[in-house]
């Protein structure tokens, strides 16, 4: 009876295995023939169950106000309380579901010079008044300088809620907001405007041109019926940033106390 062959060690493997290249034999082939058409398809692997499709989340504010409604509402208000009523219940403009509040104005709303800024920051956000952050200081301290101070001046926002992040508010953000403010000078009435930064002057003018060719220079801003004689000059902000720049908006501080002499004011 013949005896099992023992196992082939490493080597006597690698030795076969050069046999066979040098053979030139490329595949291996059983003992036993294999029918791979009557093997069975592997089973089929069970898909998981469908999960219930979950709505998007709601944005948190409206996806596009209406400007029409906005001109509307502003057109509405027959008293700056009214408009600060309307503007508190108005959910057309997206800025105020990121803001910690409205920030309306501060003054004299019986004054004859109206102040016209840029957007709130976070100091005027969490106050609910425009300019009480370092820039307002400073436009205090301005306005000291002439002999004005907040009971001889009303003060406003292009835009009444902070943007986030401080960034500068869109081109739709002011179309919705710019009837309550264009609402804001016809209901005050102001013998003299002053606009504080590029982006009020060319909010209030409708206007491309930059602060810097524009400060220092008397135009007419028209709303409605109502036309008043406007200085742009340089905002606080800028001058805490450029103090040589305190020059021209010091030239400009004294213009517009000329045109106070003139028109007989303060």
């Amino acid at each position: 009876m013949s005896q099992d062959r023992p196992p082939l060690n490493n080597a006597e493997l690698l030795s076969v295995l050069d046999w066979y290249r040098a053979a030139g034999v490329d595949m291996a082939v059983g003992e036993d023939p294999v029918d791979r058409f009557a093997q069975r398809a592997p089973a089929a692997t069970p898909q998981a169950k469908a999960l219930p499709a979950v709505a998007a989340p709601k944005p948190a504010g409206p996806v596009g106000g209406d400007p029409a409604q906005a001109r509307q509402l502003a057109a509405s208000a027959q008293s700056l309380d009214q408009l600060r009523t309307i503007l508190d219940a108005y959910d057309g403009c997206g800025l105020k579901f990121r803001a910690t509040q409205l920030v309306f104005a501060d003054g004299n709303p019986d004054a004859e010079i109206m102040l016209i800024g840029e957007a709130p920051g976070a100091e005027e956000d969490l106050q609910g008044k425009p300019f009480v952050g370092r820039a307002g200081q400073l436009l205090d301290r301005m306005l000291g300088a002439i002999g004005l101070d907040r009971t001889k001046v009303f003060i406003v926002n292009t835009v009444p809620w902070r943007p986030p992040g401080n960034r500068a508010p869109t081109p739709e953000e002011i179309e919705l907001c710019l009837p309550f403010l264009e609402r804001q000078v016809e209901l005050v009435s102001p013998k003299l405007v002053l606009t504080l930064g590029g982006p009020a002057m060319q909010t209030v003018f409708k206007s491309k041109n930059g602060i810097i060719k524009m400060r220092g220079k008397w135009e007419t801003l028209s709303i409605g019926s109502h036309k008043v004689d406007t200085l742009p000059t340089l905002h606080p902000a800028y001058l805490l940033r450029n103090p040589p720049a305190k020059q021209q908006a010091w030239r400009d501080l004294l213009a517009l106390k000329a045109k106070m002499v003139e028109l007989g004011l303060g």
